[in-house]
């Protein structure tokens, strides 16, 4: 018994659809930044840090070398087919405090280039603190090849 010659190119129509659909990219984000709109309703040398809990919720981590500040960070990835993950953006809010909790700066910083850059920035005094933790944070992208890790 003969076959249907349209069976094997509808099977090999499938197959098409299939392997076209594996390559499509997929996108996720991970973590919390809050929005130009969210910061604007915190005050420098005015808000405290229940009132930027309140107002954009509590960060996803502080200071680790004093309790100065607060970061938020979120990261978009793009997945095409087998190939790794790869990080296509980066942000970070630092929320700094003075010593009685009242809100001294508020940054943004992105990433460029595999450099650190500050996309906003709300200082109230010229000495900005916390970059060293934030370079270590974002520094290390696009540092490394895999013969390193695989060494």
């Amino acid at each position: 018994m003969r076959k249907p010659a349209g069976i094997g190119k509808l099977a090999i129509a499938g197959i098409l659809a299939a392997a076209l659909a594996g390559c499509s990219p997929i996108y996720r984000k991970h973590g919390y930044a809050p929005s130009e709109e969210d910061l604007s309703e915190i005050v420098v040398g005015v808000d405290t840090r229940d009132t930027v809990a309140g107002v954009i919720g509590p960060p996803a981590a502080s200071g680790v070398q004093n309790d100065g500040a607060w970061y938020y960070v979120s990261s978009n990835w793009r997945t095409v087919g087998y190939r790794a993950p790869e990080e296509t953006d980066r942000q970070v809010v630092a929320i700094s405090f003075d010593g009685t909790g009242t809100v001294r700066n508020i940054e943004r910083f992105g990433l460029k280039d595999g450099r650190v850059i500050a996309l906003n920035r709300r200082v109230t005094d010229e000495n900005v603190q916390g970059i060293s933790f934030l370079r270590q944070l974002l520094g290390n992208i696009g540092q490394f090849t895999t013969d390193q890790i695989v060494d």
